[in-house]
């Protein structure tokens, strides 16, 4: 489609899909139900999206089908792409992991040497071997990489864990991490600056940022006694300086501050001790630093 819109490669099935279209919306992108489609347009923004397999991603990223894409880090590095990293996402976390039997110990990783190792991830993983002076054998497998030590194949795995039930399934236990992957937004390394497509591409960034900004931060109101006022702002891990607004009675403020969302819970109690009442907590949307 030859239409001067921006070209982005979104995983078409997977772990990485709701989420990545669930990031667009949130930068306030019309985006179509796209049900089978490959191809769809956003209504109120000039972006298409191209859905295909994770895998497929950063090789049309490489050669300029899409001009960019959300993909695993884990991918872009298995597949040696040539491609550009723009922003971690902070979402699609996983761990590249070596798993052995549960009936198996061992202490180190010098007892990998001489060992079968099945992943479906061989050039990451010969480079930790590479890295770490382990001489042990790479068997690649497509698919169901868990299944190879009951079957004889492999003596241990390497292979992508989240929660770690597969694992258990398969009477398999974590050994050592080999990479650490989350989503990413990927870019043609040839993207003409100068072209319109890549000012879409800067207010694309900025809306990504805004969202990601918003996802790791709270809105917290609150009253606080004036005389209190010092030690609250103390106790804030604020973004900035907090707002201050008088109250209608006089010896109150409110307390308006935008703080990390996992600190809350860790200084409520210390707001109550210093006198804050009234704590409310409200997620953002979006947020332009």
């Amino acid at each position: 489609m030859l239409n001067g819109n921006l070209k982005l490669a979104i995983q078409k099935s997977g772990r990485l899909t709701e989420k990545s279209l669930q990031l667009l919306r949130t930068c306030g992108l019309d985006i179509e139900n796209y049900s089978d489609r490959l191809l769809v347009s956003s209504r109120n923004f000039e972006l298409d999206l191209l859905f295909l397999r994770d895998d497929d991603i950063p090789e049309y990223v490489q050669d300029g089908v899409a001009d960019i894409g959300i993909v695993g880090e884990n991918v872009v590095i298995e597949k040696e792409a040539d491609v550009d990293t723009i922003k971690k996402l902070g979402y699609g976390k996983c761990t590249l992991m070596i798993a052995i039997p549960e009936d198996k110990n061992m202490l180190s990783l010098d007892e990998l040497n001489g060992k079968r190792v099945a992943t479906s991830y061989p050039k990451i993983l010969a480079n930790f071997f590479r890295n770490n002076k382990i001489d042990a054998k790479i068997i690649q497998i497509s698919g169901s990489v868990e299944i190879a030590p009951s079957l004889g194949i492999a003596d241990c795995i390497c292979d992508i864990v989240s929660t770690g039930n597969t694992l258990k399934l398969n009477k398999l236990k974590k050994f050592t991490n080999v990479f650490d992957s989350e989503a990413i937004l990927i870019g043609n390394k040839n993207f003409d600056k100068d072209s319109g497509k890549y000012a879409i591409l800067k207010n694309l960034i900025v809306r990504i940022e805004s969202a990601l900004n918003a996802k790791t931060s709270k809105y917290l109101m609150m009253n606080v006694p004036k005389v209190a006022l010092p030690r609250i702002r103390e106790i804030l891990p604020s973004l900035k300086s907090p707002t201050i607004l008088p109250l209608a009675d006089e010896s109150m403020l409110a307390v308006h501050a935008v703080i990390p969302s996992d600190t809350f819970w860790d200084i409520q109690n210390d707001l109550h001790e210093a006198g804050a009442s009234g704590l409310l907590l409200i997620p953002i949307e979006n947020m332009i630093l």
